[in-house]
């Protein structure tokens, strides 16, 4: 992924350090890093879904572990972005079972009913389309992730809804 340096505010909220604090509390105190991956979704969710390099600083911070700790891991877990994405994220599967179903084909008729590429947010920052591993749903293939949620069985009908859905502000995307 191209790295862009892209400024973001910081916002380490009373209510958001008082989860970290209780994350933490689930490991002993020598071993801080251990929350980092629940640490890390709970920031990146109060930071509008992103992560930017002062921010995963931040987050080394809080931990006492060192940057390149958190980098490792952001950069390597596709569910953590390390750019502003669209509100939207379907996140298709596109391994063998959900290809042999024809996810490739519902990708890019997602891409051009949004008039984007995978990887691109719409202008109005509403979309993006992305390409994941394998989700673990192969039984109901083709399958895209949206938000916390799976969406199966997909077919461009279904991909039609769910785009209208999204802009009617239909679609929840968290079970928080």
């Amino acid at each position: 992924m191209e790295r862009l340096h892209i400024k973001q505010e910081i916002n380490i909220t009373e209510a958001l350090m008082e989860r970290i604090n209780e994350l933490l509390s689930h490991y002993p105190a020598d071993k801080k890093k251990s929350a980092l991956l629940p640490v890390l979704h709970d920031v990146q969710d109060a930071h509008d879904n992103w992560l930017s390099i002062e921010l995963m600083d931040k987050v080394a911070e809080i931990l006492e572990i060192k940057p390149i700790e958190v980098y490792e891991v952001v950069s390597f877990y596709t569910m953590f972005n390390q750019r502003p994405i669209g509100k939207y994220m379907f996140e298709f599967c596109q391994t063998s079972p959900c290809c042999l179903r024809g996810v490739e084909n519902l990708m890019d008729y997602t891409c051009d009913k949004l008039g984007v590429n995978v990887g691109e947010p719409t202008a109005d920052g509403m979309f993006e389309v992305r390409g994941v591993e394998c989700l673990g749903a192969c039984g109901y293939a083709p399958m895209m992730q949206l938000g916390d949620f799976f969406q199966e069985n997909l077919t461009k009908d279904k991909i039609d809804q769910l785009i209208a859905d999204c802009r009617d502000n239909k679609v929840i995307l968290h079970d928080k």
